[in-house]
């Protein structure tokens, strides 16, 4: 090759060399026309114009110095910088999808990387994340929905003049041994408490948005100028969990990913026609993709309740279906799909700094390529309308069950098939220690407790009071703050006349007869006799068994695996 053919084939962007294969459908990589090629018995064909899938050729800008003929030009092409405006892909909507996506995209990724990574948008995490995933270790990635509308042909959706709200976001925990996950759903319309937030600004420097006690979730993003970092601090501030990072998408995600993978399979226990979402659908199986795929994640006024919980189910519904169409082989051995998938995968994220490399996503894809569907749940935060509103229109956790669901997340407990652990039968107790179980109870009313923090978690006192009087019906209950010292295990203290009390209590918390120490009762604000519960370092949480041999969801928990396909009622 001359150098001036050399030099043509080296302005040419690597990505730009895959091309359709008219005869067999596939993409194949392809050398300029100008490359040498073997001689080839008969007529010689030409090679066929670039797929509109793939992008047209594009050829380098010439740097200030150009190299001289026949000399390669060394220098690294400069990438081309991160967006960072906020005003097109900082609040965008997903319902989730993106983050199993990563998978294809990672794949496809090997394709044409540079080209990919020019599509990535990034923000920064203001230093709420744990500094990014890591392969050795359990992952969790917060997803990141709004309302605002976003994007071409979506003029009829959204919250027109909104900031954008974190309608909709998940909790994805993928376990450290990659042999399950779990995609934790947050109502929007939770109450919480949002942390102040430092947020870096345009410029580069550093603003403090205040935060707000006892408003919805959703507020945690758009408003007050708060940034996905927000969420995500808000996130840790609730579950204890503190993401490793987080992803944003917008409406065309929906839209552009269900046709890229051909459709994807949902079921309606009843016909839906929502002039709301657009989606007119009659019961029983469908195949979906576009315009209704994102009406149908987006319905709530004809499902369940009417109600944003009753969305949620759909969307899991639909998130478990695609999850299964990415990982079939109709869409893994597909490189127009892949190439479809990478495109909108990349355009439609947004990401925070320390993901915004292709080959990060690459390496994230790869890690949950791991998982089996099976071992994939989908749940809910357990929450119960709030008892503050005459008509609820929000909800507050039940706090015993949330604090289990939490603290499984926490300890990387798979919430399908819990690994049975063989353990040590426990130590046998005296006589004397076994009988403090045995014996009448008092009804739940009847208890009297006072409940100090000796060592768990800073809250800790204050969840277990609003769980023993919300959950438990233990209503003559006060926190009476910190223990003199911390101790290593719970112990409740009560006087002779107190045991059916304790044995009551103990029932509830899940106490060992180990853990009951009969000595004196104290006097609580209403000057009456009452026993002591101390929480030590070994507590789990507000209304999580202490005597647990195994870590369970909770019975009443909504949740659903990915391998199943569930009709929405």
């Amino acid at each position: 090759m001359d150098a001036q053919g050399r030099g043509q084939a080296e302005d040419i962007d690597p990505a730009d060399q895959w091309v359709l294969n008219p005869d067999t459908g596939d993409y194949e990589l392809r050398l300029p026309s100008s490359t040498p090629q073997s001689p080839v018995p008969g007529p010689r064909r030409a090679a066929p114009a670039p797929s509109p899938e793939v992008p047209a050729p594009r050829r380098r800008r010439a740097t200030p110095e150009e190299p001289p003929p026949g000399r390669r030009d060394r220098r690294r092409p400069a990438k081309k910088a991160k967006k960072k405006s906020r005003g097109k892909k900082i609040l965008l909507w997903t319902g989730g999808t993106m983050a199993f996506v990563i998978l294809a995209v990672g794949t496809a990724g090997y394709l044409y990387l540079q080209h990919l990574n020019d599509n990535i948008d990034s923000l920064p995490d203001d230093g709420a994340s744990t500094g990014g995933f890591r392969k050795d270790e359990a992952i969790n990635i917060l997803l990141i929905g709004t309302d605002k509308r976003t994007g071409s042909g979506n003029d009829g959706y959204g919250d027109k003049g909104s900031a954008g709200h974190a309608d909709t976001t998940l909790l994805l925990h993928v376990s450290k041994d990659r042999s399950n996950a779990t995609a934790l759903s947050i109502p929007r319309d939770l109450i919480v408490d949002i942390p102040d937030c430092p947020t870096t600004q345009e410029d580069g420097s550093t603003k403090v948005i205040p935060g707000t006690s006892g408003v919805r979730f959703n507020q945690s993003l758009g408003q007050s100028d708060r940034t996905p970092s927000c969420t995500m601090r808000t996130v840790t501030e609730l579950t204890g969990v503190k993401p490793d990072n987080f992803m944003v998408a917008d409406f065309n995600a929906v839209k552009t990913l269900s046709s890229a993978v051909g459709g994807v399979e949902v079921c309606l226990a009843k016909d839906i026609n929502d002039p709301d979402s657009h989606l007119n659908l009659p019961a029983g199986k469908h195949t979906i993709e576009g315009e209704d795929a994102l009406a149908f994640v987006r319905t709530r006024h004809s499902v369940g309740f009417g109600g944003d919980l009753s969305r949620i189910e759909l969307q899991q519904q639909f998130l478990s279906s695609l999850m299964r169409k990415l990982k079939s082989n109709d869409t893994l051995t597909s490189p127009t799909k892949m190439v479809k998938l990478a495109e909108a995968g990349t355009k439609a994220l947004t990401v925070d700094a320390k993901l915004d490399d292709i080959g990060k996503l690459k390496d994230l894809g790869l890690e949950l390529g791991k998982l089996d569907t099976k071992n994939l749940t989908f749940a809910t935060v357990p929450v119960k309308d709030n008892p503050a509103e005459k008509t609820p229109v929000t909800v507050v956790l039940k706090e015993g069950p949330a604090q289990q669901v939490f603290d499984m997340v926490k300890n990387d407990v798979s919430f399908t098939e819990v690994k049975k652990k063989e353990k040590e039968k426990k130590k046998k107790e005296d006589a004397a220690v076994a009988a403090r179980l045995e014996g009448a109870k008092s009804d739940p009313s009847e208890v009297r407790v006072r409940i100090l923090n000796g060592g768990a978690s800073s809250g800790s006192a204050g969840r277990e009071l609003t769980y023993l009087q919300n959950e438990a019906g233990v209503t003559k209950s006060e926190n009476a703050g910190n223990a003199p010292a911390d101790i290593a295990k719970t112990t409740l203290e009560y006087a002779p006349d107190q045991a059916d009390q304790a044995r009551a209590l103990a029932e509830i918390l899940g106490l060992t007869g180990a853990a009951m120490k009969p000595g004196e009762s104290v006097t609580n604000s209403q000057g009456l006799p009452t026993m002591t519960l101390t929480l030590g370092k070994d507590f789990k949480g507000a209304g999580v068994k202490l005597d647990a041999t195994s870590a369970e969801a909770p019975k009443d928990l909504q949740k659903s695996t990915a391998d199943k396909v569930e009709c929405a009622k």
